[in-house]
């Protein structure tokens, strides 16, 4: 009797409605986890259209090209001898679901519909499709004819259900369902499943690698069994990057990890195991066994094919490993670089524009895209066919090979100093000083020009001129001459460069950027990350990329430079401009999104949170202040360049964050309680004093 079985599973970069490509990757992994000796084959959350197709999986032609992509895989070659599970959408009777469909031989096993939803966060699931709701129970599918002329079957099984090979019982979970609070492997595994399989689509976030993978651990600690996670990898068309990290798991023991950030388009994890292992460890778990005794049994599809062999016993199996996690630091290097290397190549265009000022967000920005050529020039090195083959189409010479980092730099990132008579001597330095280390195309522009035209235009049609704070105008007319349009001159570039953002995600949330300029790139990739996080990365990056430039730019205040110098110094600042520090709005932007706090709940916990250096009225005036630039500058989040999502607080408007963008920015009745809150702190605080004078 067999005992050890080898399965495979994988991370694929999908794109969204790339049927070609997609069914390419499908089968490539196939044929790779057959050569590895693999008996069952798991691939990502929907990998046969992709899975970021938004309302496109409204459209009949999705069902229709899912199918016929599931024709080929079932009549392929490399698909016979091995269980195979893919992703896919499927109606059955007029309702639309997010299923695995597993398949043999020619012949589909079972249809499994996804039970929990993902609808929360980038996640609206719900919109287009219904969860199965029928635990444990099957229904007959009929196959469309296309199917039926391949397998031969009229009808196949739809529903929750478990596969019985003649060696081990099979249950699936997909992405969500591993989530949520009662998961279907608690039932299924007390019923006797000994190997779990997990197709999903989950994305990177920083510092959140761990819980996937703790999640998994702790699963199979408590029941025992064998867990294996598949992942989509890469930007499949949208703000998301999926990490990737497939991985396997025994009895709560990590035995194969898969890389969370990658250029390779197709990547295999295979692990060998013995199913006794399992057993053993379950046998000793009364509780296990004592609930197994009164559970209500999962509908069985019987198999005909072991995933183990009846002359195993010499087999090896796969030991434990320890997982390694990548600090903050290396996911902000790697993460938002793999997906400025996808858009790169996928969009068609010729390189990135970046405006570089020599401040540490655009300084952060040049850094990711010269760690995507690390990457690149690092899988070329490695004979990846694929990444050079895209980058000969994209510097359009078929004999061109990347000879180092800085010489592959200089053919895809033109970087610019855009200067004015308000920038310094020092960013211009800065900026010049990081070109010429990270290798860029590097130019300088003068705008002066372009700003006294408008200027210009605008006086002639008002009959008056603005003035600067700093020589005596108002507030409001030194923030109107701050934002003035400055990126049309890039349009039109021969080759097509996309425009790349430097607003972080905190200056995002607090609407401190020009709308009409910085709001005007193309892609941003440090979009989701916030200031404290991108100093740290710069400070990284110092270190291990050895760009000396980076000293003088991680040790300058943020500014603008968009108000008049004094005696040759810069008189502006970030922080002063917006009344709170970086590290104040990154505290903001938490307790907004994910403590879901309004104006008084902010309050309430931050006279807690802040007690030992703010009063309460300072506390009060803080919350005020913050919710009041918020409001009024909610419109932006609009037209917030398309971000890499990196952080949980996010304020982008398209689906993650999503509020009203008209706000009554007095907030009466929420600032009423909060004054109301502060007069009794302070009224107990006196009579608190005068008792203990008393």
């Amino acid at each position: 009797m067999g005992r050890t079985v080898t399965v495979a599973t994988c991370a694929l970069n999908q794109w969204a409605l790339d049927f070609d490509g997609n069914l390419e990757r499908i089968l490539k992994s196939v044929e790779i986890a057959k050569c590895k000796g693999a008996r069952y084959r798991l691939g990502p959350e929907l990998e046969i259209c992709g899975y970021g197709c938004s309302d496109h999986y409204f459209e009949s032609d999705m069902l229709l090209h899912s199918f016929q992509a599931l024709a080929k895989l079932l009549e392929s070659p490399v698909t016979q001898d091995i269980i195979c599970d893919v992703g896919m959408p499927v109606m059955h009777r007029n309702v639309r679901y997010n299923c695995r469909v597993i398949f043999l031989n020619k012949k589909i096993l079972l249809i499994r519909p996804k039970m929990a939803l993902a609808n929360t966060g980038n996640y609206r699931e719900m919109r287009w499709f219904t969860p199965w709701n029928r635990s444990r129970q099957v229904e007959d599918y009929f196959l469309p004819r296309m199917i039926q002329e391949i397998t031969n079957q009229e009808s196949v099984p739809f529903g929750d259900a478990v596969l019985a090979t003649l060696d081990t019982c099979i249950g699936t979970e997909i992405c969500e369902e591993l989530w949520t609070p009662n998961s279907p492997h608690i039932e299924m595994g007390i019923d006797g499943v000994e190997i779990f399989t997990n197709s999903s689509a989950s994305h990177h976030v920083l510092r959140k690698a761990h819980m996937r993978v703790d999640l998994v651990n702790s699963a199979m600690t408590k029941n025992g069994g064998i867990y294996i996670l598949a992942n989509q990898k890469g930007c499949d068309g949208d703000r998301l990057y999926y990490d990737g990290c497939a991985m396997i798991s025994v009895n709560g023991a990590t035995v194969a990890q898969g890389l969370q950030f990658s250029l390779d388009a197709v990547e295999v994890l295979v692990a060998t195991l013995d199913l006794e292992d399992v057993r053993s460890y379950r046998a000793e778990i009364s509780s296990r066994n004592l609930a197994a005794s009164k559970v209500t049994p999962y509908c069985r599809i019987k198999v005909n094919f072991a995933l183990s062999r009846s002359d195993d016993i010499s087999t090896p199996t796969t030991e434990p490993i320890q997982w390694r996690y990548h600090s903050p630091e290396e996911e902000i290097s790697l993460g938002p670089a793999c997906w400025l290397w996808d858009y790169l190549r996928r969009s068609g265009q010729g390189g990135f524009l970046l405006p570089l000022s020599g401040g540490v967000d655009s300084s952060a920005t040049a850094c990711i895209v010269y760690s995507m050529c690390l990457q690149v020039c690092s899988a070329v090195l490695n004979g990846n066919q694929d990444v050079l083959n895209d980058v000969r189409k994209i510097v359009n010479n078929e004999a061109y090979a990347p000879k180092d980092p800085q010489e592959f730099c200089r053919h895809i990132l033109t970087t610019c100093y855009m200067a004015s008579e308000n920038s310094s001597q020092n960013t211009y330095d800065r900026a010049k000083s990081l070109a010429e280390q990270i290798g860029s195309y590097h130019i300088n522009i003068n705008i002066d020009g372009v700003v006294k035209a408008v200027w210009g235009i605008f006086s002639a049609v008002t009959g008056r001129l603005p003035q600067y704070h700093v020589c005596g105008g108002t507030s409001r007319e030194n923030l109107a001459l701050q934002n003035v349009q400055l990126c049309l001159w890039t349009r039109g570039i021969p080759g097509g460069l996309l425009v790349l953002g430097t607003t972080n995600v905190d200056e995002s949330l607090q609407g401190y950027f020009t709308k009409y300029d910085c709001s005007s790139a193309d892609i941003n990739p440090i979009g989701g990350i916030s200031k404290n996080d991108l100093r740290s990365f710069i400070q990284y990056c110092l270190e291990n990329f050895h760009l000396t430039a980076l000293e003088s730019i991680i040790s300058a205040p943020p500014t603008a430079e968009l108000e008049p110098l004094k005696e040759g110094q810069v008189a502006q600042t970030d922080e002063e401009d917006m009344g709170m520090t970086y590290a104040e709005l990154s505290v903001y932007g938490k307790l907004r999104k994910i403590a879901k706090a309004g104006p008084y709940s902010m309050f309430c916990k931050l006279i807690t949170m802040w007690k030992d250096i703010c009063s309460p009225k300072e506390v009060a005036s803080k919350v005020k202040h913050f919710f009041r630039t918020y409001s009024v500058n909610r419109h932006k989040m609009t037209v917030l360049t398309p971000s890499y999502h990196a952080a949980n607080y996010s304020p982008d408007d398209n689906r993650f964050d999503l509020r009203p963008f008209l706000y009554n920015s007095s907030w009466s009745w929420q600032f009423r309680c909060i004054d109301e809150q502060v007069s009794k702190l302070e009224s107990h605080e006196v009579n608190s004093k005068t008792e203990h004078v008393v």
